[in-house]
């Protein structure tokens, strides 16, 4: 594979790569994907099919992904729509007919029930991010074309957006840290800043040295620190965290393994301390 293409969002392997890569990668074959849908509340996407290999990232419910490969033995290689992720899912995460959402979960997570009381055992639980088909309203449900029936307010209109993406993070405080996590069952320090800007109506790439790259613009701090604002990213290899203000962040971490507000002074001289010095910061236009 070309040194410019990152395998991390190219759909390429020696046996088998997208179609649209022919001529740029050697492959054995090339093959037109098939749109399919996350239809499990989050999916796994790991770089190789077995339920040991660790967690890259993970798909929400509603998300997009083009599959390329299916080894029949329940797993599918694909790529995800919303940040290019390539992995292996689990195929029984996926249906290949689409439905078109209407609304997102906006609550930090909520449950699907069975029918229109709030007493009956949840069918899923589904995370702040995750998109559904709201097919018709009952009561103070919403019921989606599945026939789940979500509290009405814990949804937003799809094209709803956060005015504060660094609010929503905050809600985030005390989940538990999980490497490639995107939930909050269980998110890492990128992911944290993905799903806060996603909620904001932003993209942004899904790992930190991507983040770096792609959002923002930098900060001269020149020893200033009272610079940093509300917002900034503070980038250390292979860490992020979101500034509250000029003396604290909100980060995913595995010191806390959790999402947890700390002193920006106490953070920089701990990570520091550990052989990590803070790389970049980026501010983002509003």
């Amino acid at each position: 594979m070309s040194a410019a293409l990152d395998p991390r969002v190219t759909p390429a392997r020696p046996d088998l790569a997208a179609k649209h890569l022919e001529g740029k990668v050697a492959a054995a074959r090339y093959v037109e994907g098939v749109v399919h849908q996350v239809i499990a509340p989050q999916a796994p996407l790991r770089h190789a099919p077995a339920h040991d290999v660790p967690l890259d990232t993970e798909a929400l419910r509603g998300e997009r992904v083009t599959v390329y490969d299916d080894n029949g033995e329940g797993w599918c290689w694909g790529q995800l729509a919303r940040d290019g992720y390539v992995g292996w899912l689990p195929a029984a995460a996926l249906a290949p007919t689409i439905v078109e959402p209407t609304h997102r979960v906006a609550a930090l997570r909520t449950f699907a029930f069975p029918g229109p009381s709030i007493k009956l055992p949840p069918l899923a639980v589904l995370s702040l991010g995750c998109a559904v088909a709201v097919a018709r309203t009952e009561a103070e449900f919403a019921v989606t074309a599945q026939g789940e029936f979500l509290p009405r307010q814990h949804l937003a209109p799809l094209d709803g957006r956060e005015p504060d993406f660094v609010a929503v993070a905050e809600r985030f405080v005390g989940t538990p840290y999980l490497w490639g996590g995107k939930t909050s069952l269980g998110i890492d320090c990128s992911g944290l800043v993905q799903v806060a800007l996603a909620a904001a109506g932003r993209d942004a790439p899904r790992d930190s040295d991507m983040q770096e790259r792609a959002l923002g613009a930098p900060v001269e701090l020149r020893g200033d620190w009272s610079k940093v604002a509300r917002g900034d990213l503070i980038f250390w290899k292979g860490h992020v965290a979101i500034a509250r203000d000029a003396a604290s962040i909100v980060h995913a971490n595995a010191f806390h393994m959790a999402v947890a507000v700390e002193p920006l002074a106490e953070a920089v001289r701990r990570i520091e301390a550990a052989g990590g010095k803070v790389r970049s910061i980026r501010r983002l236009a509003y």
